[in-house]
């Protein structure tokens, strides 16, 4: 063990020998991409802009000149992220020994990419798999481009929190009890919320079965690295693994990882279908940012991953000293449940206005971005970039609000119908093949569903494609036209008509 005084905190930090290695200090990638920038070669390959030079003037004036002398085209000294020999590779393999991991594959394409990427490797056409129904809207196209049958489970609600929480170790086994057939188990941890299930049991219970776990956990790349955070899903052996390193670490947007942890999975099978679904025309300033954090957080991840926790710890003792906005914490939590304390979850419905409307206020009046709302709830997402200057105008924006605004109850309650719904079509037949028809929503009972409804809150679908609609879900959706709920993608409020299969 290599322990060493952090000056500017006051702590003592303890990391394992293999972080601290010197092979950590470099980055393949990003150095070869400015050894060739450097070098101001005259280019007669892609992009156009030629290193800059055909760039908006006020666009270059902005971003700068050396963005785009780093965004090249593949050739043999930069590597090519299909088949990678070079600085690629050995910038893959950084990141795969940091986590812990058999390979890892860098993804430019955002965590989009890895869930379908998972899904395609995983299982073949007609197999099914096991899916918690608040998963990531890119699991539907997953679905669907891969030809699986979904098995759905269907979320609680913990209604004093007004969330939904992730699936159970028990559920999940029920589910591979009731379905053997099932070729693996789909699962989003933590959840945007931050809810984290028992997920060492649920690896358990899954590999007593003999299946695979494929784990979203888009929201979690910085939990390996801090003790007081939720164990990581690669820690706890998951099969493969997808994480946003733009998210919470220091990559560029659209930057994230794919983890393969498994003997059992196919690498060169996930590497055909990755390559299939990543762009031949990768974004290398991406690519060296993915570089860059691995660097990064494998010479500071404790560091970094400690502020994060103490702003969000800060900023969570001070908003519950308010009246009408709380802020939950593990104590919270349900049984079995973990909390990863760096999501602020702020329930604002005794505020006497809805969490859009104070995500609107934020935004107009005290020039601050969350990164989402819903009725009951505003989400702060806090990452390394995250300061303590930036919390005390996220509570004190909050406690001008909590003293402004009137002093009653949002008389609304989280609720879900019973989802446990009929699987009548495959998906992808129903998307991609089958005729379709829009008719009014009263008339719908008892036919399939061709489109995906997903009402927010709870932003979990309530029908997808091959369903069978029936009359509870007819009834909660009339209930929802009354309501202050949104239907993303319909641009009138009520909703009348329903587009279904034609018999």
């Amino acid at each position: 063990m290599i322990y060493f005084i952090d000056i500017n905190v006051k702590k003592i930090y303890c990391y394992t020998s293999h972080i601290m290695k010197a092979k950590h200090k470099q980055t393949p990638l990003y150095t070869t991409l400015v050894n060739h920038a450097v070098k101001n070669m005259t280019s007669f390959h892609t992009p156009g802009h030629k290193n800059g030079a055909g760039i908006e003037k006020e666009f270059l004036y902005f971003i700068g000149k050396n963005f785009f002398m780093m965004d090249v085209t593949v050739f043999p000294e930069v590597d090519s992220l299909h088949q990678p020999s070079g600085p690629i590779k050995f910038a893959q393999e950084l990141m795969a020994d940091l986590y812990g991991v058999k390979e890892s594959l860098f993804l430019v394409n955002g965590s989009t990419s890895g869930n379908l990427s998972m899904l395609l490797s995983a299982c073949n056409p007609k197999d099914s798999i096991i899916v918690s129904r608040n998963t990531h809207k890119s699991i539907l196209s997953a679905i669907v481009m891969s030809g699986v049958w979904p098995i759905w489970i269907q979320p609680k609600i913990d209604r004093n929190l007004d969330i939904i929480l992730s699936s159970t170790p028990r559920q999940i086994e029920e589910k591979l009890e009731k379905f053997p057939e099932a070729k693996a188990v789909f699962l989003t941890y933590p959840t945007y919320n931050g809810i984290c299930a028992n997920i060492k049991e649920i690896v358990r219970i899954v590999h007593k079965h003999g299946k695979l776990l494929l784990v979203d956990e888009a929201w979690g790349a910085h939990l390996k690295f801090h003790p007081d955070l939720p164990i990581s899903a690669e820690e706890a052996g998951a099969d493969m693994i997808v994480q946003s390193t733009h998210k919470t670490l220091g990559a560029i947007s659209q930057g994230s990882v794919l983890h393969v942890n498994s003997d059992e999975v196919d690498i060169v099978k996930i590497k055909k279908v990755v390559s299939m679904l990543q762009t031949t025309s990768p974004c290398y300033p991406i690519l060296a940012s993915i570089d860059l954090t691995r660097k990064q957080m494998a010479q500071r991840g404790r560091e970094l991953t400690g502020n994060m926790l103490r702003n969000a710890n800060y900023a969570r003792k001070m908003i519950n000293k308010l009246k009408k906005i709380y802020c939950f914490g593990k104590k919270d939590v349900h049984k079995g449940y973990n909390l990863d304390s760096t999501k602020l979850t702020m329930n604002v419905t005794k505020a006497g206005i809805s969490g859009y409307e104070i995500d609107q206020i934020l935004n107009e009046e005290y020039n601050l971005q969350v990164d989402c709302s819903d009725l009951f709830n505003i989400i702060a997402i806090l990452g390394i970039g995250t300061s303590r200057i930036d919390m005390k105008l996220l509570v004190d924006s909050l406690s001008k609000i909590d003293v402004k605004y009137k002093d009653s109850q949002f008389n609304r309650i989280l609720d879900i119908p019973n989802l446990s719904t009929e699987m009548v079509l495959m998906p992808r037949d129903v998307m991609l093949n089958l005729p379709s028809e829009t008719i009014p929503l009263k008339d719908s009972e008892g036919r399939i569903s061709a489109e995906v409804i997903s009402p927010y809150p709870p932003g979990i679908p309530i029908l997808i494609p091959g369903e069978r609609i029936i009359g509870e879900i007819i009834d909660y959706l009339n209930k929802l036209n009354n309501s202050d709920n949104i239907l993303p993608d319909y641009h009138k409020k009520k909703f009348e008509k329903i587009r279904v299969v034609t018999i």
